[in-house]
């Protein structure tokens, strides 16, 4: 269970990096804000049911504060999940108002849970649910309380979370579903535990290791839960690795190619805007400008060079790249020596299909064989 803890702890600091991040991108998103807080709250709560962290604190401030702010916190967390379908609503100032209202409850409920600790003898203030006697009516209303509270948030943001995920499209469709997956076993999980909180109060017995089933169940619907918010920026940000890294390999794969080109035609580098440095090297969109920058300088640098290859190569099949990369070296030793000719530009390295990827793969094709020559 230790190495269940401290993966989804580390789960979740990734998963608040990663909100803060696009947080501090576009800092007046309602609904991204919501769901940082969601995340933070849930981070706050995490620590103070660690049973070590718990001892500390109830040894420092007094018995039951550990369980009593963990509590509290993960009614603030499921409070800013309704926040995130609020403020995602067509009426964002109803939405707004309604987040406002939805205070009520939530501040209701957390003076209620503190209440009861206080009520509660001191003893057993920091008891499990699974050990709790619900006979003592503070134990039994402090779990009674948040039990119902939470479970009435889940399953608002459940329905709403559902309706989403059937209109919505992957990635996001995907990470909605295993987020209403979360809630789904949340809802379950608080709602029984409400029903036992009230049979367990008259004394009746429950079924034997339902308990502890259901802690079970929320154990894994909460990192389910997580992992789903994340899910479709996690997608989307391993897309853009997969170009990324595709791009940065075709780019040093044209550098043969865009090398003679660039010592033949300087004056054609795109170089009006300055370069980022080693962090364009490394950075999405540096290495994507970069991609593209080369491949039209070296698309432009052909252009200029063409009309030497027409003049001195008719009857070679320059549509094959080796044949092209030799007719192209000599071409650039007579655009050199500034040989007349007459023949105006012509279009070469000609690409099979339609598109940009087409034309880069037959630049490749060209530079590949200019190394191969050098080599």
């Amino acid at each position: 269970m230790s190495a269940l803890n401290g993966g989804f702890g580390l789960l979740l600091l990734l998963a608040v990096g990663w909100k803060l991040y696009q947080l501090g991108k576009a800092p007046h998103d309602r609904p991204l804000r919501a769901v940082v807080l969601c995340l933070v709250s849930a981070a706050v709560a995490y620590p103070f049911g660690l049973q070590a962290v718990a001892e500390a604190v109830d040894g420092a401030v007094g018995a039951g504060t550990a369980k009593l702010v963990q509590n509290v916190f993960l009614l603030v967390t499921v409070y800013w999940i309704m926040c995130f379908y609020l403020f995602s609503a067509a009426d964002a100032g109803g939405g707004r108002r309604r987040a406002r209202w939805e205070l009520v409850p939530l501040v209701a409920t957390a003076v209620l849970m503190t209440v009861a600790t206080v009520l509660t003898p001191e003893g057993l203030r920091g008891t499990s649910y699974a050990d709790a006697d619900m006979t003592v009516p503070g134990l039994a209303i402090f779990y009674l309380g948040g039990g119902v509270y939470l479970a009435y948030v889940l399953c608002v943001a459940l329905v709403w979370t559902w309706r989403y995920a059937r209109v919505s499209e992957p990635p996001l469709s995907t990470g909605l579903w295993i987020v209403a997956a979360g809630l789904a076993g949340m809802v379950v999980g608080s709602g029984i535990r409400a029903v036992l909180v009230v049979v367990r109060a008259t004394g009746a017995a429950t079924i034997p290791g339902l308990v502890s089933a259901l802690s079970l169940l929320l154990a894994l619907s909460i990192p389910l839960f997580v992992i789903g918010l994340t899910y479709p920026g996690l997608t989307t940000r391993f897309a853009a690795v997969r170009v990324w890294s595709h791009h940065r390999r075709m780019y040093h794969r044209l550098g043969p190619l865009w090398t003679v080109l660039h010592d033949a035609f300087p004056q054609d580098a795109l170089n009006r805007v300055p370069a980022g440095g080693w962090r364009d090297a490394v950075r999405l969109r540096g290495v994507t400008r970069l991609y593209y920058r080369r491949v039209i300088e070296c698309r432009d640098g052909l252009v200029r060079v063409s009309p030497y290859l027409a003049a001195g190569h008719e009857g070679a099949d320059l549509a094959d790249s080796p044949a092209l990369a030799d007719a192209l070296t000599a071409a650039l030793r007579s655009s050199r020596a500034s040989e007349p000719v007459a023949t105006k530009a012509v279009f070469v390295a000609t690409p099979e299909g339609e598109g940009l990827d087409a034309d880069v793969r037959q630049l490749v094709a060209l530079s590949d064989a200019l190394r191969a020559r050098v080599a």
